[in-house]
C-alpha cells in the first residue's frame, strides 16, 4: 500500500471515530487528536515511577492475577538499588480509546542529558511536586527545559495524604517558579491536579480525591495537545533513544514527525554531520504496555522504534531517501567534571574481572557514547588510558558501577572540573548549591563553603528550625563536599546542587589535607597488626583481607601519608598463652562504597574498580619514588 494512500485512509478513520479529526493549521501540517505524548518530570523522589505504576494498572495493562514490582519502568539493577530514575523510559497505554505515550525521565541532574533529549519527543509535561516540599532544585532545572522547548504542563501535587502536606503553598510556590523561570501566560495558566502515587488516586482538590486516576487522565486529554504532524510528507524520525535486542540488532527510537514509516522500508541516514547514509527498515515497533509491539506500518505522531539500521546514533534523522529533509539535532549542555579511565596495572590485575585490555575499555567507552548524549571520551598519547566527562560525580559513578557489574576491570583518577578559555579569561563552571539544614549546624555549613569560595544567594528560616540556604559555590568545591557535611550535620543534612553556568576562575581552594596510610607489602590483614595500629587512623581493610604495597589502607590522623605494615602477625612461641578472641576489639573499620571512594581519591590516588572489589592505590606503588618525590617537593618550596 502506497503510502499517501495509508495517510488518506488514516485521516478518514480518525474523523469517523468522532475524534474531531484532525485540526488543520495549514495545508501541511494537522493535529492528531487520537495521540497524546507526555513525560513525567520532577525532582528525585518526588513520585514520578510509582505514578506511571498507578497509570498502568487503571488502563489493564497487568492481568488481575499478576504479580507485579514496585516502580516497574525502574528496570535496571542500579535504579532499583539507588531508588531513582537513570534512564528514561517510555511505555504507551490506551484510556478511553485515546493513546498515551509516556516517558518516565531523571530528576537528577547529572542525567539531564537524557531529559533534554527525551524532551524531543513529547508535546506536554506532567509536573510532579511533593505536596510537603514543594517545587525542589531539579524541579527547577526540567521544568526550564520544558518551558524552553514551549511545552505545556500539567501540575501534579503528589503525596497529598502526608501529614504535613501544605498543598496551597506547593501550588503557589509551583507557580512562582513557573514566572521566575520565564514561562509564557499560556504556560502559566495550568490546570492543577491533586495525587496519592501510592494509591492510584486523584483530583481536582487535595479533600475531593477519587478511587482511581481519572481527574488525571481526562486532564491529560483535554489540556495537553496532541503532535502535530505532516501525515503525507516526506518520512522524518530524529533518534533520541537506542536500544537493543540479541534478535535485531540496535533499535532507534524516536517522535515520526512525518510521512509514514513501513517495514522493509528504504530510508537516508542524515548524521548530525552532514554524512548521508542509505539504508532499509527490517522491523517497525509501536510501545503498548510495557513491550514493544511490531506492526506493518506507523504514521506520524506515533513514538516508534525502528530495528535494521546497524550504525544509527543519537541525533541521526531517518528521512525519505529521495526527497531528505534533516531535523535539527539534539543538542545538550557540555560535561563540566571529567576522569581518567586507564587499565588496571596493580599486582592484582587480572585476577577478578573478565575484560581487561585497553581494547576492552576503549570499545565500551565508545560503546557507552552511542546511547549516553552528555558524555564525552578522549583518547590521551598512551593507548591505555582514556578521559571521560560528564555532567558530575554521579553521572560518572553510575558508568563506573554498570561497567563493573559488566565485568570490567580498570582504575579511575580523582573527579577533575574542566576549564574553559574565553575573551575574558580562564573560566570554570558553577553550581547552585540548595541546603537544608537545622540552624544548629548552620554556622560550620557555611564555613565550609566559605572555604570553598562558596557565596550565600538566599536564605530562609522554617518554623521548625529548619535553615533553607543557597549558594553559589565553583564546581571543584563541591568535589568531596557530601562526607564531611554529612559528618558536620550529624546525617541530618540535605543538599542538592545544579549547574549554574561559566565565570571567571576565582582563584585557589585551600583543601584540608589528609594523610592515607598506606601498605608497606604485599600479604593478608592481621588482627594483631590492625589492634596495634588502631589509633593511628581508620583503617578501609578487615582481617584477612588480601592487600598490596602501595594500596591505601586507610586514613591517617595526620596530614600525610604512613606507611604501616598491615601484615605483621604475632611471633609464635613455646609460652602457653591464655586463649583469646584475636579481633576482639577492633575498631574504626570503615567500608567505602563508590562514591565515597571517588570522593576519599587524592590527587595522587587511583581508583581499582574490578567486579570483586574497590581499592584505593598510590599511582606509583614504590615507596622509594614517592618518598622521593615528597623531598622535592619540599625542597622546591
Amino acid at each position: 500500500m502506497a503510502a499517501p494512500t495509508m495517510a488518506a485512509e488514516l485521516t478518514a478513520g480518525i474523523e469517523m471515530a468522532g475524534l474531531n479529526g484532525m485540526s488543520p493549521r495549514n495545508e501541511n501540517f494537522v493535529t492528531r487528536n487520537d495521540i497524546r505524548n507526555i513525560a513525567i518530570i520532577a525532582h528525585v523522589d518526588h513520585g514520578k515511577t510509582t505514578l506511571v505504576d498507578g497509570m498502568l494498572r487503571q488502563t489493564n495493562v497487568f492481568r488481575a492475577n499478576q504479580q507485579m514490582a514496585e516502580r516497574v519502568l525502574d528496570s535496571n539493577d542500579l535504579e532499583r538499588e539507588r531508588g531513582i530514575t537513570i534512564l528514561a523510559k517510555n511505555t504507551g497505554i490506551v484510556y478511553n480509546g485515546m493513546t498515551i505515550n509516556i516517558v518516565d525521565t531523571p530528576g537528577h541532574a547529572d542525567f539531564g542529558g537524557e531529559v533534554e533529549r527525551v524532551l524531543n519527543m513529547v508535546d506536554g509535561v506532567l509536573l510532579l511536586v511533593d505536596a510537603v516540599e514543594g517545587p525542589m532544585p531539579q524541579t527547577r532545572f526540567v521544568l526550564r527545559k520544558a518551558l524552553e522547548k514551549g511545552l505545556k504542563a500539567i501540575v501534579v501535587i503528589n503525596k497529598v495524604d502526608r501529614p504535613a502536606a501544605r498543598t496551597d503553598y506547593a501550588v503557589n510556590a509551583t507557580f512562582d517558579l513557573f514566572i521566575d523561570l520565564g514561562a509564557s501566560e499560556e504556560q502559566a495558566d495550568f490546570p492543577v491536579v491533586y495525587t496519592i502515587g501510592l494509591e492510584a488516586r486523584a483530583g481536582f482538590t487535595p479533600d475531593t480525591l477519587g478511587n482511581d486516576l481519572g481527574p488525571l487522565f481526562e486532564t491529560i486529554i483535554n489540556f495537553l495537545p496532541g503532535p502535530t504532524v505532516r501525515i503525507d510528507g516526506p518520512l522524518q524520525l530524529l533518534v533520541t533513544t537506542l536500544d537493543h535486542s540479541a534478535y535485531v540488532g540496535k533499535i532507534a527510537v524516536g517522535r515520526l514527525t512525518s510521512g509514514t514509516l513501513r517495514s522493509g522500508q528504504s530510508v537516508m541516514q542524515a548524521t548530525p554531520e552532514g554524512e548521508m547514509i542509505p539504508g532499509k527498515v527490517s522491523q517497525v515497533y509501536l510501545f503498548r504496555d510495557l513491550k514493544r509491539t511490531e506492526v506493518d506500518a506507523a504514521e506520524a505522531g506515533n513514538i516508534v522504534a525502528v530495528a535494521g539500521i546497524p550504525d544509527v546514533g543519537i541525533g541521526d534523522t531517518l528521512t525519505d531517501p529521495n526527497n531528505p529533509q534533516p531535523l535539527p539535532p539534539i543538542l545538550v549542555e557540555e560535561p563540566t567534571v571529567r576522569m581518567t579511565f586507564s587499565v588496571n596495572d596493580s599486582p592484582f590485575a587480572g585476577r577478578e574481572g573478565q575484560f581487561l585490555t585497553s581494547r576492552h575499555l576503549r570499545a565500551r567507552l565508545f560503546q557507552e557514547l552511542e546511547r549516553n548524549v552528555a558524555m564525552r571520551v578522549e583518547e590521551t598519547e598512551t593507548a591505555n588510558s582514556f578521559i571521560v566527562s560528564g555532567r558530575g560525580e554521579l553521572h560518572l559513578a553510575i558508568l563506573i558501577e554498570t561497567m563493573r557489574r559488566e565485568g570490567y576491570e580498570f582504575a579511575v583518577s580523582r573527579p577533575e572540573v574542566i576549564y574553559r578559555q574565553s575573551e575574558q579569561g580562564l573560566q570554570e563552571p558553577l553550581e547552585m548549591v540548595y541546603l537544608e539544614v537545622h540552624n544548629d549546624y548552620l554556622g560550620t555549613v557555611t564555613e565550609m563553603l566559605g572555604t570553598r569560595k562558596g557565596q550565600m544567594q538566599e536564605i530562609r528560616y522554617g518554623d521548625d528550625g529548619t535553615v533553607y540556604t543557597e549558594f553559589l559555590v565553583p564546581t571543584r568545591g563541591m568535589l568531596g563536599f557530601r562526607q564531611p557535611f554529612l559528618t558536620s550535620t550529624r546525617g541530618t543534612g540535605i543538599f542538592h546542587t545544579l549547574f549554574h553556568g561559566y565565570a571567571p576562575y576565582l582563584g585557589e581552594i585551600e583543601r584540608q589535607s589528609r594523610g592515607s596510610l598506606v601498605a608497606l607489602e604485599t600479604g593478608s590483614v592481621t588482627s594483631y597488626a590492625l589492634k596495634d595500629l588502631t589509633q593511628r587512623g581508620t583503617f578501609f581493610v578487615h582481617p584477612t583481607q588480601e592487600v598490596y604495597a602501595g594500596q591505601v589502607i586507610g586514613e591517617h590522623v595526620r596530614d600525610e601519608d604512613l606507611v604501616i605494615n598491615i601484615c605483621k602477625a604475632k611471633q609464635l612461641t613455646n609460652f602457653r598463652d591464655k586463649p583469646k578472641q584475636d579481633d576482639a576489639g577492633l575498631s574504626g573499620i570503615r567500608d567505602l562504597s563508590l562514591d565515597d571512594s571517588i570522593e576519599y581519591l587524592a590527587d595522587d590516588d587511583l581508583l581499582e574498580v574490578t567486579p570483586v572489589a574497590l581499592r584505593i592505590r598510590k599511582k606509583e606503588l614504590r615507596h622509594e619514588i614517592r618518598m622521593r618525590e615528597v623531598k622535592r617537593a619540599k625542597q622546591g618550596k
